[in-house]
């Protein structure tokens, strides 16, 4: 039921001829090709909930000197897909590829430990087992994908252990697609000595289908200054009502419902966080919104293959969503895209659920075989 707003915020960011797609960005995939032949390693940074749509086009059309042998495939942002989706993928990609695939959360020690753990692996073999080496790691990847975040957490980690302790060189870090412009080496490890070189995000001004180009909209990877957030919304809510994730939140009218009065005054004596009605990523406004989401789908008794129902359905959920979220109509702000912009928050930081957009090809048959 997802198709049709799929096609439709699809055909809006074809419309954009590429717009994203600017000097700095041409710029730095020229860096990063002639920098692919000389480094001994590639990490190519994918979003999890995205494996396919946000593969790094030109890796696709490397030469001879890039072999996959070369090359480590992360799906970043783990943490926010589905689980069960990320095994299927990680299974057909290591059916599928010659090189590695590791899935990580970037925000998770132990999931980056491992992720070194694999580059070291990957770089004695490169070596030939020498251990007294420096290896050289070019992270790539589309923008918005995590690379910033990987790169620091790896770099805190690794010095952690090592011999030189000395003042750490972070790299930038935002929520924002096409904050990093420049290529910056940081040193991740000793014994072996590893450097990784952290590159811009570059994606390619054409994509194979519509339905790439509205996946990576609806998870920020084109700049939302291009976009209308209400059509990344609209496709976001038809995701939400086509799947099962919503029946997880049948029980939040019980869920303390009874005693929020009774327990007032006890909370504030200890201590609890204060509640801003302003504040969208609030724990009691995430929960009147998954309330608002179960009721409308559960409560909506037509066919919403039919695109007219579901744009009901949508239109419902919205005028239900300005109470969620206490969204004033008196606001000089435009209502619909206030909501639209904090209801993109949620699922893009994983309060909404974790949705995999992108689906395994249908070799799952065959994988189970």
């Amino acid at each position: 039921m997802a198709a049709a707003a799929s096609r439709r915020l699809g055909a809006a960011v074809r419309g954009l001829s590429g717009a994203w797609y600017g000097r700095h960005m041409a710029a730095a995939e020229r860096a990063i090709r002639t920098r692919l032949s000389l480094v001994d390693l590639v990490l190519e940074v994918r979003d999890a909930r995205v494996p396919a749509s946000s593969a790094f086009e030109p890796l696709r059309r490397r030469g001879p000197l890039e072999p996959d042998g070369r090359r480590v495939v992360v799906l970043n942002k783990a943490d926010l897909a589905d689980p069960s989706e990320t095994e299927k993928w990680m299974a057909y990609m290591k059916k599928q590829r010659t090189c590695p695939c590791i899935a990580v959360n970037s925000h998770s020690g132990e999931s980056i430990k491992e992720l070194l753990n694999v580059v070291r692996s990957r770089i004695r073999e490169i070596k030939r087992g020498e251990n007294d080496c420096t290896g050289t790691v070019l992270l790539v990847g589309i923008p918005n994908v995590g690379k910033s975040a990987i790169v620091n957490a790896m770099h805190q980690i690794g010095r952690i252990g090592a011999a030189e302790k000395g003042k750490l060189k972070h790299a930038i870090v935002s929520s924002h697609p096409g904050e990093t412009r420049d290529i910056s080496g940081y040193k991740v490890a000793s014994h072996l000595n590893i450097y990784v070189l952290d590159t811009p995000g570059v994606l390619s001004p054409r994509f194979a289908n519509d339905d790439s180009g509205s996946r990576l909209a609806l998870t920020g990877a084109i700049t939302g200054s291009l976009l209308d957030e209400y059509d990344i919304a609209q496709f976001l809510l038809a995701v939400v009502n086509s799947r099962e994730e919503y029946r997880r939140w049948e029980n939040l009218n019980e869920e303390g419902g009874s005693s929020s009065n009774d327990n007032a005054n006890t909370s504030r004596s200890h201590n609890k966080k204060r509640q801003y009605v302003s504040d969208h990523t609030q724990d009691f406004v995430v929960k009147a919104v998954r309330q608002v989401l179960f009721e409308t789908i559960s409560s909506f008794k037509v066919d919403l293959v039919k695109e007219d129902e579901l744009r009901r359905l949508i239109d419902c959920q919205f005028v239900s969503l300005q109470e969620a979220f206490k969204v004033s109509t008196e606001s000089s702000e435009d209502v619909g895209k206030s909501i639209a912009l904090k209801l993109l928050n949620l699922y893009r930081t994983g309060r909404l659920g974790h949705y995999t957009l992108d689906h395994v090809p249908d070799v799952r048959q065959e994988l189970a075989a």
